[in-house]
C-alpha cells in the first residue's frame, strides 16, 4: 500500500507514541533495556516501522521540515535491520529514552 506523506506522519506518531506509552506503563528503564533481550526485540519493531515510514516520506516533505533528523531516523532503521548483531544498545536506549520524546513532540506539531 502506498501511503501519503500525511498518512506516514500519522503512522510515525502512532508507533512512537505507543512505544513511549508502553515503556512508561511498564516502568521500563534504560538499564532494563540494556540487559533484557526480549525488551530489545520489543523496541526494534516500532523503530523499524518509524524508520521505514520516514525513509519513504517524499523528499519535498522532508525538505519542508528540516528541523527533524529524517536521515538519522531512517539510518537507524537500516542499521537495526541490516546489522542486527552489531547493534549498540546504549545508542538505542538513548534514542528510546531521550530522542523519542523529542520526535513525538515534533511530529505532533505536524499533525
Amino acid at each position: 500500500m502506498k501511503y501519503s506523506d500525511e498518512q506516514r506522519i500519522q503512522k510515525i506518531y502512532e508507533n512512537a507514541d505507543k512505544l513511549q506509552n508502553y515503556i512508561k506503563e511498564h516502568e521500563i528503564t534504560k538499564e532494563d533495556l540494556l540487559n533484557d533481550y526480549s525488551l530489545q526485540w520489543l523496541v526494534t519493531t516500532p523503530l523499524y516501522n518509524i524508520g521505514e515510514h520516514v525513509y519513504n516520506l517524499s523528499d519535498e516533505y522532508k525538505s519542508e521540515h528540516p528541523d527533524i533528523q529524517w536521515f538519522m531516523i531512517a539510518g537507524l532503521r537500516h542499521r537495526l535491520v541490516h546489522d542486527y548483531d552489531g547493534t549498540n544498545w546504549n545508542i538505542i536506549a538513548d534514542v528510546v529514552f531521550n530522542e523519542l520524546p523529542v520526535l513525538i513532540n515534533q511530529i505532533k506539531e505536524l499533525l
